[in-house]
């Protein structure tokens, strides 16, 4: 006899409910995955295989990235980057005006220590206040060990920032790799994936990737047009920030599936508007 699938106490109301409920941006994908274990007939077998593709999925793309961030790293103490670096930022340079220049120092403070926390901070409290407590933990987790792991690497790579040009911003630490740029890939993707996450549509989730993508390239670039990093410092935090958001993102995937097994009504994590219709409509009843 087949065990009922772990999701189906998430919402008893009947399996076409559940259907429409988005797991994850990727649904198509990840309606084939399950559909799959449903198949396998076999519910200790599908739960374990479930979690292993998150954890798995994650871990591939955290390892590929971490080796290519140890490879970057290996041309940058060498040197092997130094030439292109440099004129990158001569180039950059010569095309400054003063306007611009006013724009990218209000557009750089997107990715300050000060901006992002409050960012995190509020988007934390929203999450948890609708129920999405995993969601906002690992929100807290992501910004935390970003915050850890960039420090610990400027310590071992210890690079000294450019002096191509005079900085148009104050900066402290090493360059090496870029804090804004690991921040705003790790904060600003994993915010857009959790908006994601509640999203009905596709052509809102595009929208909100695309705009999250748009703002950490924005952030990014601000860092070289102001003249406190490389090219290539900005590049090691793109990639060892996707690292390691890309791993909390499996992680909390896998949490979920396996706090429903254990807890289903504690594990909800339905789209905040459905839930937000729902609360008022039992206050509106109750008056």
């Amino acid at each position: 006899m087949t065990s009922p699938d772990p999701n189906d106490s998430q919402h008893p109301s009947g399996s076409s409910e559940r259907r429409e409920v988005r797991r994850g941006h990727l649904v198509r994908f990840w309606d084939l995955i399950y559909a799959g274990l449903r198949k396998i007939g076999v519910h200790v077998s599908s739960f374990y295989v479930t979690v292993g593709v998150f954890l798995v999925a994650g871990a591939i793309i955290a390892i590929v990235a971490t080796m290519g961030f140890a490879e970057l790293a290996e041309h940058v103490l060498t040197g092997g980057t130094q030439a292109f670096d440099v004129a990158v930022l001569q180039w950059i340079h010569e095309h400054q005006t003063k306007l611009l220049t006013q724009i990218m120092t209000e557009v750089t403070y997107l990715g300050t220590g000060t901006v992002v926390l409050t960012i995190v901070g509020v988007t934390a409290l929203f999450l948890w206040h609708t129920e999405h407590k995993h969601s906002a933990r690992l929100l807290l987790a992501a910004t935390a060990g970003n915050i850890l792991l960039n420090g610990a690497l400027k310590l071992v790579y210890h690079r000294a920032r450019p002096t191509v040009f005079e900085w148009q911003t104050v900066a402290v630490s090493s360059s090496f790799p870029s804090g804004h740029a690991m921040s705003a890939t790790v904060v600003y993707g994993t915010v857009a994936y959790l908006l994601m996450r509640l999203q009905k549509h596709v052509w809102a989730k595009a929208l909100t990737l695309s705009g999250a993508i748009i703002l950490i390239l924005l952030i990014c670039l601000t860092r070289l047009y102001l003249g406190v990093h490389y090219p290539s410092d900005v590049l090691g935090g793109i990639i060892v920030g996707l690292a390691w958001a890309a791993f909390c993102m499996a992680t909390l995937e896998a949490s979920l599936v396996i706090g429903r097994r254990r807890a289903p009504r504690d594990v909800e994590e339905v789209p905040a508007p459905k839930e937000l219709q729902d609360t008022h409509a039992k206050e509106v009843a109750a008056v």
